[in-house]
């Protein structure tokens, strides 16, 4: 068992959790609070996206990719991976929580969605997300050794719909001054990137602080409405924002 907390301790590390992210203004304070529950029930990897019902394009958002997904300490690509992932389809076929499995064997990555998960690989926990559209996205939390009983399905299912829809409230509904255009020096500062340059190198470049040159890039990535620098580069470029 990931988790030596009784169903009475985890349940109220959960409310405790679920206050935490009502209150939070950050992404990264609702992350923390899903992790303290999820982690001792051995839960690991985190996945977090807005969707459309739309089977050749269902990824809408990334809000949160973490952990090594792929199991051998590749980065993910979320538009390579949670777009074919069959997990994420399967999220288009059920309106309920559901676990699967993933075989790593060989170097394959062989998914089943599974009643229970057992043996080796990685397991998860999928939840799909709906309001008031429909299907609005899902959550996603895996690792090699989980707690999968029906008590903490029910728990994590609690903790995903709470944690996506305030995600969603901080990251889609942003400042009116966010959802507009980068601003020249954002630009600036996400073209040298594109162009192969260092944090360092572009504050000695332009004389700034790295600290600095780390909001610029924090600031254009809300404008973009992107979760990584790498997706902020891909679309400012396809608005015409910076050049190739």
């Amino acid at each position: 068992m990931p988790s030596s907390r009784s169903p009475t301790a985890t349940a109220n590390a959960l409310l405790d959790s679920l206050l935490r992210i009502e209150r939070s203004q950050h992404l990264s304070q609702i992350q923390e609070a899903v992790r303290q529950v999820a982690a001792p029930l051995g839960y690991e990897l985190f996945a977090m996206f807005s969707m459309a019902a739309v089977p050749d394009a269902i990824i809408g958002r990334v809000y949160w990719l973490e952990g090594d997904w792929f199991a051998n300490g590749s980065a993910v690509d979320s538009a390579t991976y949670l777009q074919r992932c069959p997990v994420t389809q399967h999220v288009l076929q059920t309106d309920m929580a559901f676990f699967w499995s993933k075989n790593t064997a060989a170097g394959e990555h062989l998914y089943r969605i599974v009643p229970a998960p057992a043996g080796i690989g990685i397991h998860g926990l999928q939840i799909p997300i709906f309001g008031r559209t429909g299907l609005e996205g899902a959550v996603s939390l895996g690792g090699s050794n989980i707690d999968s009983s029906p008590h903490t399905r029910l728990l994590l299912t609690m903790l995903g719909q709470q944690s996506f829809r305030k995600a969603k409230q901080l990251l889609e509904h942003r400042e009116p001054e966010l959802l507009a255009g980068l601003t020249p020096r954002e630009q600036q500062v996400l073209q040298w990137i594109a162009s192969g340059r260092r944090q360092s190198d572009i504050a000695a470049i332009l004389g700034l602080s790295t600290r600095t040159v780390e909001n610029h890039l924090r600031r254009a990535r809300l404008r973009l409405g992107v979760a990584t620098t790498a997706q902020a580069i891909h679309a400012a470029i396809r608005s015409g924002e910076i050049s190739s």
